[in-house]
């Protein structure tokens, strides 16, 4: 038996960190939402004990470093599965870019496989599971749009965002998250609201939505990589509504309410940056099948 799974990349339309906690970890506010642009996971049934994955990108490790490897293995652990996968990626979401694509693929493989091994778990207990895997896996498992509490597994479901579009540019660098959390001084920065940008989901304002976006995390970014400041001012430049980095970086997004002006800032960041794509919000939740 195979199955294909979409598994798409997440925004931050906000996201704020508001102290360490006890554990190690920070206490964050997230507002995110998916977006369409997705890696496709293939699993395949193995008649063999075995967890096995393969991927065109280099970028990809095939071992178990590879949250989609540790997503199965957890299944397996958990509920003593005695059957095999072998678990194919296709990227098109780029690595490591603060889209948390290879939380994606692990949330996707823990949807699957529930499927395919007949586990019967719901979306909370897949999310459960997810939350020992990443931060991010969590929210990934469900999709659609929420405010994430925690160290980001705790969601809460959010209405869909306003329609728009959504042009992203990562430049050909990676960005250390460990690092951008090791040089964030909580006591100077400037916290976003989070409040208002989920009043504004729930308005369906997309004018409010722009006014409130904002990223704790970007002014350290932007401090070790002024190439990505760049590429915001590019974006401002072309005339975009709002324009925000995600996660820890470096991929930089715009809000586009008008496809004239997507195309516009489409075509002007193309020269500019390696990757650049422009896409729909998704928005609304997967469907636990």
């Amino acid at each position: 038996m195979k199955l294909l799974i979409k598994a798409p990349a997440k925004i931050n339309l906000s996201l704020d960190v508001l102290y360490k906690r006890p554990d190690g970890y920070h206490e964050v506010e997230m507002v995110m939402t998916t977006i369409d642009l997705a890696d496709r996971v293939e699993l395949s049934l193995l008649n063999e004990d075995l967890i096995k994955i393969y991927s065109h990108n280099r970028f990809v490790p095939d071992d178990q470093r590879n949250l989609a490897y540790q997503a199965a293995f957890l299944l397996k652990e958990r509920f003593d599965v005695k059957q095999g996968v072998a678990i194919a990626i296709e990227k098109t979401i780029p690595v490591a870019a603060g889209l948390a694509g290879g939380s994606s693929d692990a949330a996707a493989t823990l949807r699957g496989l529930n499927k395919l091994w007949g586990l019967g778990l719901s979306l909370d207990e897949l999310a459960d599971l997810g939350s020992e895997i990443g931060s991010d896996v969590s929210f990934c498992v469900y999709g659609g749009t929420a405010l994430a509490t925690g160290r980001g597994e705790v969601i809460h479901e959010l209405p869909a965002p306003p329609t728009c579009w959504v042009v992203l540019a990562k430049p050909f660098i990676g960005v250390s998250t460990a690092e951008v959390y090791r040089q964030l001084q909580l006591g100077k920065v400037k916290h976003p609201h989070t409040k208002k940008m989920i009043e504004a989901i729930k308005e369906n304002d997309f004018s409010k939505v722009c006014q409130n976006v904002g990223n704790v995390l970007e002014d350290v970014t932007l401090k070790l990589h002024p190439e990505v400041a760049l590429i915001k001012d590019q974006m401002k430049r072309f005339g975009a509504d709002a324009v925000l980095m995600s996660g820890s970086g470096p991929t930089v997004f715009s809000l586009v309410e008008h496809d004239s002006r997507m195309h516009r800032v489409y075509n002007g960041l193309r020269g500019f940056c390696d990757q650049v794509f422009a896409v729909r919000m998704l928005g609304e939740r997967h469907i636990n099948e």
